[in-house]
C-alpha cells in the first residue's frame, strides 16, 4: 500500500473542484425558491390529507 502524500492529496482536490460547474447565483436562489415552495406546497397537501382521513375515521367509528 502506498504512503499517503497529504501535499498530493490537496493539489488533486485543487484540480477537481477547478473542474466543477458551479451554479450561478440565480440559479441558486431560483432553485432554493422552488424547493422550498414545493415543500410548503407538500406540507399543506399531506395536511389536507390527514385532515380528511381524520374525518372519514371519525365518521366510520363515530368518534367526537
Amino acid at each position: 500500500m502506498a504512503k499517503p502524500d497529504p501535499a498530493q492529496f490537496v493539489r488533486e482536490v485543487r484540480q477537481e473542484v477547478a473542474r466543477v460547474t458551479w451554479p450561478s447565483r440565480k440559479e441558486t436562489l431560483v432553485t432554493t425558491g422552488l424547493v422550498l415552495a414545493l415543500s410548503a406546497l407538500a406540507a399543506v397537501f399531506f395536511l389536507v390529507t390527514d385532515q380528511l382521513i381524520q374525518l372519514v375515521m371519525r365518521l366510520v367509528f363515530k368518534i367526537g
